[in-house]
């Protein structure tokens, strides 16, 4: 057997491995000149755009996990805020009446029912500015640590493939 027959072929075409073809097409790991095996260009390709392609859907992951965090702290405080104004309305029917008929008796009516209604008000903005706090916390509703995440992702990527 001559040293030319130990040469592994290639299917197809009968030729010897390597030879009318770049380094990067050939099927399995090259020898590097250091003795290493390095993968072919086509499988580094292939293993980055999976990487990529996971870290998108991470990335995605986090932000959806962020909005539904941010959505609901804007849901309490609306309900908060609603709550206000169904309490208020509620109030002021029922303890409006009653108080004005308890001042009624020690002042003009007219001094009892504008009594009544300050307490009320004052009530009714208390709960607002509770809900009000509630929702400027959430707000704005970006997904901050997704969006921040993101932009270190791109950076290594930008300085890695400058190397």
């Amino acid at each position: 057997m001559s040293f030319l027959d130990r040469i592994p072929r290639q299917s197809g075409r009968g030729t010897e491995r390597g030879r009318g073809q770049r380094p990067d097409q050939a099927p399995g790991p090259v020898p590097a000149p250091g003795g290493r095996a390095e993968e072919p260009v086509s499988a580094l390709v292939s293993r980055a755009s999976d990487q990529l392609a996971e870290l998108v859907r991470a990335e995605m992951r986090l932000a959806r996990a962020e909005m539904l965090d941010k959505g609901r702290s804007l849901g309490r405080g609306g309900g908060m805020l609603g709550g206000a104004g169904l309490v208020a309305f509620v109030a002021f029917q029922a303890l409006a009446a009653a108080a004005v008929a308890a001042l009624w008796l020690v002042l003009p009516v007219w001094a009892a029912a504008l009594i009544v209604t300050g307490v009320l008000a004052a009530c009714a903005g208390l709960l607002a500015l509770a809900g009000r706090r509630r929702i400027r916390a959430a707000a704005p509703p970006v997904p901050g640590q997704a969006i921040e995440s993101v932009r270190k992702d791109t950076a290594m990527i930008k300085e890695r493939s400058t190397r």
